[in-house]
Parts: structure tokens; sequence; C-alpha cells
């Protein structure tokens, strides 16, 4: 089965068949197991082996965490996203998603103001939960809209924290 897989701006091609696993059209050796009773799943991947605590979301979007780092994932099969290419040819320009708690937590650091352009992929803010902290990240590129919260708040989850709007809009409301 073929399967479109999107981490930010990057989308990979992902075919599972019965000869193996191709990424991108390169057989990589991959097994997935799933940890009964939790979110946690291990995975080796060409000879690595990697803890995955991945939490699917409402919008059918994944967020992922491995090696302390945050990802959000969306994976989606051929027909879906065939589905997906007709449909934004009617849809006009969507801008970046609002950065949102993943669980509820305590915000220590923002790392950005109003006004500022981000990338996708840098950092937004720190929010500790369970005694970890995570970095939240920008999935695409944006100017920073609104922040609606402070060092030291606590945020429940899916809160949103930080509202971006695309670089094109950030002549209107950015200062």
């Amino acid at each position: 089965m073929l399967y479109f897989v999107s981490v930010g701006e990057r989308t990979l091609r992902v075919d599972l068949g019965p000869e193996g696993v191709n990424v991108d059209g390169v057989a990589v050796s991959a097994d997935l197991a799933h940890v009964a009773g939790t979110d946690l799943s291990s995975l080796l991947l060409d000879g690595g082996s990697y803890r995955v605590l991945a939490t699917r979301l409402e919008d059918g979007r994944w967020e992922l965490h491995l090696r302390g780092r945050r990802f959000v994932a969306e994976a989606i099969d051929e027909r879906t996203r065939a589905i997906r290419e007709m449909a934004a040819v009617s849809a006009g320009p969507v801008g970046p998603r609002p950065i949102r708690a993943p669980m509820p937590g305590l915000v220590v650091q923002l790392e950005v103001a109003v006004g500022d352009r981000v990338e996708a992929g840098q950092g937004v803010a720190i929010v500790e939960a369970m005694k970890m902290e995570n970095e939240l990240r920008a999935e695409a590129p944006g100017v920073v809209r609104h922040i609606h919260v402070r060092a030291g708040q606590a945020v429940e989850k899916d809160q949103i924290l930080i509202e971006l709007q695309g670089p094109a809009d950030a002549g209107e409301g950015a200062s």
C-alpha cells in the first residue's frame, strides 16, 4: 500500500508491500511494534532502535515524540491524496496552523515575539509537561500574529499558544 507521509514541509513516499518497505524508492529494513496499554511503539529502522510516543490528533494527524523532539506527521494513502489534490485546485491558500499545547503543562519560554518571521521546524515555545521540556516548532513558514500566553503560565491540552499567518499576509496585522 502506498502512503504519503508529511512532516513539516517534507513529504516522503512510503510503499508498504510484500517485498518490504520502500521510502522514496529506497528499500529500508523496518519493524514497528506497539507497546500494549500505552501510546509507545518500538521502531527498528535499518538496524537502529527507537522509542516513539505517537498520539493521534483530532484532524487525523499524529503527534510524535522521538529522541526528545516533537513532530507532527500526517500519513495519507494515494486515494486520499488524489482527492485532496483535486479539491485544492478550487480551494484558496491555507495559512500555517496555530501552535497548540500538546498536553497540559507550563510555558517555560517563548522563543518568538509578535511580528517575528519563522521557518518550518523553527522552535517557537518550550512547554514543560510531566517533568520534560518540549520544544514546540512551527510546521510551516509564517509570521507570528498573536501570542496568547506568557512564560510561567499553565496551559491545557490543545490550547492555542501562538497564532501564525502566512508570509504573504505579513503586511496585514503584524507589528
